[in-house]
């Protein structure tokens, strides 16, 4: 199974980079191998999460300012959200499939250059879902 580049976010703050290969969205917990020491190895349980970042790299370009600006000459897949979290930042994006009921669900950024391909969001770190 290909490993993915992911950047665990913490609802406490704390933030995690490195990769995993057990993530599942219906599972309880998955396995996170330290970016700077794969040999370390973290338990990393979705209720304790605000998000899970699958990125392009673990820098990002530090000048992209992230916009949340839906592009409307841009071809849509999937439902336009508004995510509010509850420290206060607001994400947007599409998403395919939406339950409040679940652990969390998938969101792409609407901002097509940044460094986020997707995000999966655990529903207990939301406020409102626009």
């Amino acid at each position: 199974m290909a490993l993915n580049r992911l950047i665990a976010r913490y609802r406490d703050g704390r933030v995690l980079k490195g990769s995993a290969s057990d993530f599942a969205p219906g599972k309880a917990s998955f396995h996170l191998a330290s970016m700077e020491d794969p040999g370390v190895i973290t338990e990393v349980f979705i209720a304790d999460l605000k998000a899970l970042f699958f990125v392009k790299d673990f820098f990002g370009d530090p000048n992209h300012v992230y916009s949340n600006d839906f592009d409307p000459d841009a071809p849509t897949v999937g439902r336009k959200l508004l995510v509010e979290f509850e420290d206060g930042e607001k994400m947007a994006g599409y998403t395919l499939v939406f339950n409040p009921a679940h652990g969390g669900f998938f969101l792409t950024p609407a901002d097509p250059h940044c460094n986020t391909v997707r995000v999966f969001i655990a529903n207990a770190a939301v406020v409102s879902v626009t």
